[in-house]
């Protein structure tokens, strides 16, 4: 089954993407130029991508001593995706960019992430690259971010410590002025980092002439100490190589050294690396110490990082729809044509009568709709966030405004939905595989150890619930969420006709998310509020979802195809099976339970 008839129903059916040409950044593209993007990055994906899962999963990267070795098909897949232009397609065209809308190139990238997400397709190097575009220099800009949207150089953010994971405010690395005139290099004021970064995704490999990482570290004050929480944390260009001014490699190694690869239960294409900098392993002028270039102001580093985590966070819930889509057409293929079972008549089962395939029992299209509802959900979500990001950067300045706050809403949802209900796609998958499920004979169970390290990646489930409950839905004073709220109504409204008791569920549903969000914070200590965000992030991330496909469901109202009849089902589906969960989330959330949080530990 393809990808492609989804991904052009939502871009131009629903999303009606065409409507950016009218803009002048976006006014040299069409259709066909949209379609050319599409195929050429469904068929990369198809030749150098999908051939090679199994394979990257079962040979991992190994260190030789010298280097780390990656099978040749990484290699060219990079290369590949690199000539492609992908790394730069929202790029202006000064810079060798194509100023294509952000939510086709991420529509685009979706083709990678279905056929092998642990081969990656660059986010990371996008993502390090589009941050320096709005904080780095103009040298740096030139020197480093160009030359990642290239695939000349390649990215890394690293921001967690062996001691200090997602606990930023915990960072231990320092960097301290290099020397007289430190403030003066021409790529940045320049200091010397000594410190230990653990989960350093594509951290150290030979896929690129060079690694451009993104370091958080603090500066000691006078006294030489380190100033206390995130207000400290400074952001740094660490290359793994030295370059000169014009972007040239000047021949001399950073004081960067790999300490060891981490070894996931998946992603096992994809490099994960303990990074020591500053050890003295490769000194630098004589002397210990990676050498790094300041970007922005001192102290800023997490509000410039931040640009790159959110980045991250809505590539993570793509990679997690993506794995959940795949492990939907597998089993869908699978059911299709796995004979068991026969069917049940008024006497019962007639053993004598053929076998059935497995596509024809209640219970595994149960499975096969969950997928759906949960996949093409969240890919919907995700793009619809994509279509904010371009709002955000071609609309007026009030709709640019909206889109901002909208964005700051969704993000915790777009990253921590898919993450978790994705996976249990993946898992309903397997089920319906039976026992050939869990055997590397099929794909599936493979999908599911990918997807399981996306709960984890750029920040918990943990982290995004109190990020939403405890910052994005109080923050303007609630502005963002009312924002939210007058679109999901917008929907209800113009659903009234056709889909009445769904129109009905989804008002409700933002009822009992408000009172829920008041009851919360009513007189609450902030302990209080957030001990139950978990069940609030769910409940919320299920309201939206639910918004999300009668909007599609609407979408799809005048067409009688087998696609849009699939839709309409998947949108019954979610109202019927899964929006009436929230209540259950959503007690412990009003009523501040403290089942949980006040249990001590010798009691567990």
């Amino acid at each position: 089954m393809s990808l492609r008839p989804t991904v052009d129903f939502l871009l131009h059916d629903w999303l009606n993407v065409e409507s950016l040409q009218s803009r002048e950044r976006f006014a040299d593209h069409s259709r066909e130029t949209f379609d050319a993007v599409l195929d050429t990055c469904e068929r990369i994906a198809r030749e150098k991508y999908a051939p090679f899962n199994r394979l990257v999963d079962t040979q991992e990267p190994h260190f030789d001593g010298d280097k780390v070795i990656l099978p040749q098909a990484t290699h060219e897949a990079y290369k590949a995706y690199a000539e492609s232009g992908m790394l730069s397609a929202a790029q202006d065209y000064e810079i060798g960019g194509m100023q294509l809308p952000y939510t086709v190139e991420a529509a685009a990238n979706a083709f990678f992430a279905m056929a092998s997400v642990s081969i990656g397709s660059g986010m990371l190097t996008s993502g390090n690259a589009n941050l320096l575009m709005v904080h780095g220099t103009d040298l740096q800009k030139k020197v480093f971010a160009a030359n990642e949207f290239s695939g000349r150089f390649s990215g890394t953010m690293c921001l967690s410590e062996p001691q200090a994971g997602s606990s930023l405010s915990d960072v231990m690395t320092r960097a301290t002025p290099d020397g007289e005139g430190f403030e003066s290099d021409a790529l940045g004021p320049r200091y010397r980092l000594k410190g230990n970064k653990m989960w350093i995704s594509s951290g150290e490999h030979e896929l690129s002439e060079n690694i451009i990482h993104l370091v958080l570290a603090k500066i000691p004050d006078a006294n030489g100490q380190l100033v206390p929480g995130v207000k400290g944390i400074s952001l740094f260009i660490v290359p793994k190589k030295l370059v000169d001014t014009q972007g040239q490699l000047t021949g001399e190694r950073n004081d960067v050294a790999l300490a060891g690869l981490n070894h996931k239960c998946g992603w096992r294409g994809t490099t994960n690396t303990l990074l020591n900098f500053g050890e003295g392993k490769y000194p630098v002028r004589g002397e210990a110490g990676a050498v790094g270039y300041l970007v922005g102001k001192p102290g800023e580093g997490l509000r410039c990082m931040f640009h790159m985590m959110n980045e991250a966070r809505i590539g993570v819930g793509m990679a997690a729809t993506m794995l959940g889509m795949a492990g939907y057409y597998a089993s869908l293929d699978y059911a299709k044509n796995r004979p068991q079972g026969r069917p049940t008549g008024a006497g019962g089962k007639d053993a004598s009568q053929p076998q059935v395939r497995i596509i024809e029992h209640a219970d595994i299209k149960r499975m096969l709709l969950a997928q759906k509802a949960y996949s093409e959900g969240a890919l919907a979500l995700a793009l619809y966030c994509a279509r904010l990001v371009d709002e955000q950067h071609t609309g007026t300045a009030e709709d640019a405004d909206v889109a901002r706050l909208l964005l700051e809403v969704l993000t915790p949802i777009a990253k921590s939905f898919p993450s978790e209900w994705c996976l249990e796609a993946n898992s309903l998958a397997i089920q319906i595989h039976g026992g050939y499920g869990y055997t590397r004979d099929f794909p599936v169970e493979q999908y599911w150890r990918d997807n399981r390290l996306n709960m984890i990646h750029e920040g918990t489930h943990g982290i995004q619930a109190m990020d939403l409950l405890g910052r994005k839905v109080l923050m303007e004073n609630g502005r963002g969420l009312k924002l939210l709220a007058e679109r999901m109504l917008a929907t209800a409204a113009k659903a009234e006709t056709a889909w009445a008791p769904e129109a009905a569920a989804l008002r409700d549903a933002m009822k009992q998310v408000g009172q829920a969000t008041q009851e919360a914070w009513a007189g609450a200590e902030p302990a209080q509020a957030l001990a139950n965000a978990v069940p609030y992030l769910q409940a919320f991330g299920h309201t939206v979802i639910a918004w999300i496909w009668l909007d599609v469901a609407c979408s799809a109202a005048s067409d009688d195809s087998p696609a849009a009849q699939g839709r309409r089902a998947a949108c019954r589906y979610f109202y019927r099976y899964e929006l009436p969960k929230i209540g259950a989330w959503l007690n412990v959330v009003s009523s501040r339970d403290p089942t949980c949080a006040d249990l001590p530990e010798e009691a567990f």
